[in-house]
């Protein structure tokens, strides 16, 4: 870098947690990925309760006043607004970082997270407050995708520079792991309202315990990540610049190659991880007479079958490398969005063969997308270059995924979102096609 970053000042808050958490002892990688895990998880548990209200509660509550369809299509307009949020989130608490420490960033952050997310829990209806329903929910989605912006604590980098060489498919695969447990967690919540509950009781106050939920599941990762962050492997690395936190838009600018392969590089994946979560339970919804009890069961069971199949693709990408996984399963997802869309519209069987198969490869190719090509980053730029990665793949590749899917399913039919799927896939291989190139053209220079 042309210019010194100065180290952040820690508060005695930070620096007492340090002492407490972290003295005289040396977190081992494993500790490490317990850590991650459990931040990943509350994070995804809160985006799949707001994801799954989008498609059975929001709707109804706050949009009456339109079909069906368009209610869900409004409300998975607001659902991107948290996407969109994510680089200010990033922006602003990259700043906080740099003038007070981890610790409080990540504090602040998982507050807003958490508290953004209860907040849903009170949220009057259209028939209470008319259309300020809507704008509440939107402020508090942005209050989520901003906090989501900042809860980035650099553990999964942490994790990969902590792995043993030869196991680091596997700890690149840990963070991931956090997704579909965090479906798990929200559809067996929404799942048992949904069974024991009249729709009445449900609609009323049955859906808004899982967003109190959310809340407590925070705390809890919160104290987990803070232990973390005070260790002196964390601080040693920060200290070395492995982990600085650098300016945003200095990091944009002089990486933005990068960036921008790292966005594109994990398209496949982050399309069909809502086209075999968020889209098809809208679709089942709407467009059959299907219990929804009944589709969020096969997607726990989806999520438990995504679990070992990202445990898998730590064991292959060790053996074949991580660009091979990548590449394979996007050409596997290619292949699968062609015959998708007859498999969703082709009764029970098919929906279940459709959640099964794409849960096994979102298993492969999203168990390895994390950071695919964040080792590029110089040293100094690798801690916020791949927060922006990270912002920047969910916002292209998933931000939008549900609205554009749905609305090309019921305008054009269900084949157009294999051709959406296809679209990732070519943007994935095209992504790994060139950092390969350029990566080969830096070796020969």
């Amino acid at each position: 870098m042309t210019a010194t970053i100065a180290a952040p000042n820690s508060t005695q808050l930070e620096r007492d947690a340090r002492l407490v958490n972290a003295r005289d002892h040396r977190i081992a990688p494993g500790e490490i990925a317990i850590g991650v895990i459990v931040g990943r998880t509350s994070e995804f548990f809160d985006f799949f309760v707001y994801a799954i209200a989008s498609v059975l509660v929001f709707p109804t509550l706050i949009f009456p006043y339109v079909d069906r369809l368009t209610g869900t299509l409004y409300s998975f307009a607001l659902f991107a607004l948290a996407f969109m949020g994510r680089p200010i989130g990033t922006l602003v608490f990259m700043a906080i970082d740099r003038a007070h420490g981890r610790g409080v960033k990540l504090t602040i952050a998982l507050f807003l997270l958490g508290g953004s997310t209860m907040a849903v829990a009170f949220l009057p209806g259209y028939n209470e407050i008319g259309v300020a329903a809507a704008w509440l929910l939107a402020l508090l989605r942005i209050g989520q995708g901003v906090a989501l912006g900042g809860a980035w604590d650099g553990l999964p980098a942490l994790l990969s520079l902590n792995a043993p060489k030869e196991k680091r498919g596997w700890f690149a695969m840990i963070p991931q792991l956090g997704a579909p447990l965090g479906l798990i967690v929200a559809a067996a919540l929404f799942a048992f309202f949904m069974a024991t509950l009249s729709r009445e009781d449900f609609l009323s106050w049955g859906w808004r315990y899982p967003f109190f939920v959310a809340f407590a599941i925070n705390v809890v990762a919160l104290f987990a990540r803070l232990r973390l962050v005070a260790t002196p492997e964390f601080q040693e690395l920060f200290e070395s610049r492995e982990l600085q936190p650098s300016p945003a838009f200095a990091t944009l600018f002089k990486q933005l190659r990068t960036i921008v392969l790292g966005a594109f590089a994990p398209l496949a994946s982050f399309a069909l991880f809502h086209l075999v979560t968020v889209f098809p339970l809208s679709w089942v919804t709407l467009f059959s007479k299907e219990d929804p009890v009944r589709f969020l069961t096969i997607e726990i069971a989806g999520a438990m079958v995504c679990v070992l199949a990202m445990l898998a693709s730590g064991v292959i990408a060790d053996r074949v490398g991580r660009r091979a996984v990548l590449g394979v399963s996007a050409v596997l997802i290619g292949a699968y969005s062609g015959f998708a869309p007859q498999l969703l519209s082709g009764g029970s069987l098919g929906e279940i063969v459709y959640m099964l198969g794409g849960f096994v490869l979102l298993g492969l190719a999203f168990g390895q997308s994390s950071g695919a090509v964040n080792a590029s980053f110089p040293s100094e730029y690798r801690y916020t270059g791949a927060a922006i990665v990270a912002n920047s793949a969910w916002l292209i590749g998933a931000g939008f995924a549900p609205l554009v899917a749905l609305t090309l399913a019921s305008r054009i039919g269900l084949w157009s979102v294999g051709a959406y799927l296809l679209s990732g896939a070519i943007c994935t291989l095209a992504a790994l096609a060139i950092n390969k190139e350029w990566a080969g053209r830096s070796q020969e220079a």
